[in-house]
């Protein structure tokens, strides 16, 4: 009988996306709160609403290292997978916010090298951002953990299964896919993870309901997938190393 474990490969594989319930316990939720809450460097009217680089925080990369979290990551990108980028969103009502249809198309990197392919380049909180080729970004695996409950009313993830085995595409493309695709609503008990891969397609409406719907979104990829010169903005050890775009 197939495990959660090999029915969400498959999910990703197929749909791209799937969702295990139970990862994290009430307490790791808990710490994550608190973690996330101290790294977020966006605010509105006193209270966080997001954040990035959130790898600089020791708690993050605790939890990253766990070994529920790795029996995730491993079966899909190997032993040496590493995490690699870090965000925290959080909808609440003094930040309750559409996000419209996309795909995740930039990674986080030390220092800029103009390499055939790779562009646009950007900084964003102060760590170097660039848009890599398409296969690339294809065998990355995002990790998104529920730290509330996410439900109909408070603004879930709506994906596009199987858009993710598209490439990357242009905004056209995108208004036809959605347009003509059918969306299914991500919902999940605080504590779940849903495994994405960043080029499906999603998108979430404001809340219903403005409450807390805390998630962090950590990126991992295979420790070598980057091409030289180019290192990533977290090294082996998940130490921050932060660098203006133009430097070289």
């Amino acid at each position: 009988m197939p495990t959660e474990g090999t029915q969400a490969q498959a999910a990703l594989a197929r749909d791209g996306f799937a969702t295990v319930q139970g990862v994290l316990s009430t307490v790791q939720i808990e710490q994550m709160w608190t973690a996330c809450a101290r790294g977020a460097g966006l605010t509105r009217r006193g209270r966080a609403y997001g954040g990035r680089n959130l790898l600089a925080l020791p708690e993050v990369r605790n939890l990253a290292a766990l070994r529920a979290i790795r029996d995730l990551v491993e079966p899909v990108l190997g032993k040496d997978a590493l995490p690699v980028r870090a965000l925290f969103f959080d909808k609440t009502p003094e930040a309750n916010w559409p996000v419209l249809w996309h795909q995740d198309l930039t990674i986080a990197v030390t220092t800029r090298h103009d390499l055939a392919g790779w562009g646009p380049w950007s900084v964003k909180a102060g760590v170097v951002h660039v848009e890599p080729p398409a296969d690339l970004l294809a065998g990355l695996l995002t990790v998104r953990l529920h730290l509330d409950d996410c439900h109909a009313d408070n603004g879930p993830l709506r994906v596009i299964p199987g858009s993710h085995a598209l490439g990357r595409l242009s905004r056209e493309r995108v208004r036809t896919i959605t347009a003509e695709g059918t969306a299914v609503t991500c919902t999940a008990q605080a504590g779940a993870a849903l495994l994405m891969r960043p080029l499906l397609l999603h998108a979430s409406a404001p809340a219903r309901r403005p409450e807390h719907r805390r998630v962090l979104h950590i990126e991992f990829a295979e420790r070598n997938a980057l091409p030289q010169p180019l290192t990533w903005a977290f090294d082996q050890d998940f130490s921050p190393v932060v660098r203006e775009a133009g430097s070289a």
